[in-house]
């Protein structure tokens, strides 16, 4: 919804959001494994359909993706940074798989390499043990994503240049700035400027700031709802703490969801409650018409040994 009245002000879904202060817990995109390809823009609306590759390089990319399981990003290094000539070559193939999460680096002097690399992906890439810091920066896609994220970036490229990345669209345009976390794939969102570092150094010592975050990709949504709500109920920070083990769904709108809470906790057990509430402005600055979120209030948590749980599925995307 934006409008053309003389003097007014454009709508900006951002800050609709934060007005409304709509909750971002178990927003998260379902992904367990991130394909990230520079390419220095300008980016068009949709990621893979906007970048210019030859037909056969999209089919190639868009295999991989269904293959594997993977979300296409488009990265460049920041332009705070002032870098020089724009490059096409790094990609990155990043497994967020709970205690198998691992980057691997390639590169390729042309798009058109692109196909060849991703069918024997093991092979011409180099495992490497530096986090990446991925900052949604897709003006095209949503202005607040530009406006809110471009800062966050530049912040980080100031400190850590090598390990961030401004990217395409991440979902959740109204919560930017967004920032994604890999290897772990945890998605933040609202990140300020001002606290992006502490952030970002919280995440390298093993921790997650709870503040900021909307959920770790590649989990159900009722999963992501679940792990933040016991982080809070134990004051657990730790990124590889409170791991899924399992869902079922217990009865109408309620998930039961079985975490991993350590020695002293044992088998933590946490029903969410999925609903939605209508929103009374668009969710994005686009989308041009109201809409609803969902969201997930916690019913109850408890801890102890053998929740008797289906193990199967719980990494599965809501």
């Amino acid at each position: 919804m934006t409008t053309s009245e003389p003097g007014a002000a454009m709508f900006r879904c951002s800050e609709a959001a934060r007005d409304r202060d709509d909750p971002f817990v178990a927003t998260a995109p379902p992904a367990r494994c991130w394909l990230l390809v520079e390419h220095p823009g300008p980016w068009g609306r949709q990621a893979l359909g906007g970048a210019g590759y030859a037909p056969e390089v999209v089919d190639a990319v868009d295999a991989f993706c269904r293959a594997r399981g993977a979300r296409f990003q488009l990265i460049r290094r920041s332009r705070a940074r002032g870098e020089g000539p724009a490059d096409y070559g790094r990609f990155a193939i990043v497994d967020t798989t709970p205690g198998a999460e691992s980057v691997r680096w390639g590169r390729v002097s042309s798009p058109d390499e692109l196909p060849a690399a991703l069918a024997d992906v093991e092979a011409v890439t180099t495992p490497s043990s530096e986090p990446i810091y991925l900052v949604c920066a897709h003006g095209r896609h949503d202005a607040c994503c530009a406006m809110r994220g471009r800062p966050v970036a530049a912040a980080l490229a100031m400190e850590y240049p090598d390990r961030t990345w401004e990217t395409t669209h991440t979902g959740g345009d109204r919560f930017a700035a967004n920032v994604v976390l890999l290897p772990h794939g945890l998605v933040l969102g609202r990140v300020p400027a001002t606290e992006a570092l502490a952030v970002v150094d919280r995440y390298a010592a093993g921790e997650v700031h709870t503040t900021w975050v909307r959920g770790r990709s590649g989990l159900s949504a009722p999963a992501q709802a679940a792990q933040h709500h016991a982080r809070l109920a134990y004051d657990e920070h730790g990124v590889d703490a409170l791991r899924v083990l399992g869902a079922e769904v217990r009865e109408r709108d309620v998930t039961e969801v079985a975490l991993d809470g350590g020695p002293e906790r044992g088998t933590v057990t946490v029903a969410v409650r999925e609903r939605w509430v209508a929103s009374p402005t668009p969710l994005t600055c686009s989308a041009g018409r109201a809409a609803s979120m969902r969201v997930y209030d916690l019913v109850d948590i408890t801890s102890g040994s053998g929740s008797g749980l289906d193990v199967m599925g719980a990494g599965a995307a809501g």
